[in-house]
């Protein structure tokens, strides 16, 4: 996913998805789009989903927790596998926009003719400015 650029979904999935242990768990069936591009992730739960478990997040100690048959699940997440994926996908949209912004500027010399592509040689100094 890259920052200003827009996608379309190629299509939709309803998939069951269970958080939880075999003593304590939540399964609810979620929709997915399929989207096309390169990313870190392999799903975001979005803010639908979350509302389907009745989940909680809290982004700063990474836990979400949610209600469940036998009491309140509670799922933590591994700070420093999150701050891997996160850096990943970081580097993964830069890489995508630049890619993006070098094949315009192709396109755009392409369409430049060849008087418009020449460097100009800079003026050369008199004598006369030499000695000032």
């Amino acid at each position: 996913m890259v920052p200003r650029r827009a996608s379309r979904p190629l299509g939709e999935i309803t998939l069951p998805v269970q958080f939880g242990t075999a003593t304590n768990y939540r399964v609810e069936h979620i929709n997915f789009y399929i989207i096309d591009f390169d990313n870190a992730y392999h799903a975001i739960l979005g803010r639908p989903a979350l509302a389907k478990f009745m989940a909680v997040p809290h982004y700063a100690y990474l836990v979400l927790k949610m209600p469940s048959p036998a009491g309140v699940l509670s799922l933590r997440a591994n700070l420093s596998v999150a701050y891997t994926y996160e850096i990943e996908s970081l580097a993964l949209a830069e890489a995508t926009d630049l890619s993006i912004q070098m094949a315009s500027v192709v396109a755009e010399a392409k369409m430049a003719s060849a008087d418009d592509m020449e460097i100009p040689e800079p003026p050369r100094a008199s004598a006369k400015s030499k000695e000032v």
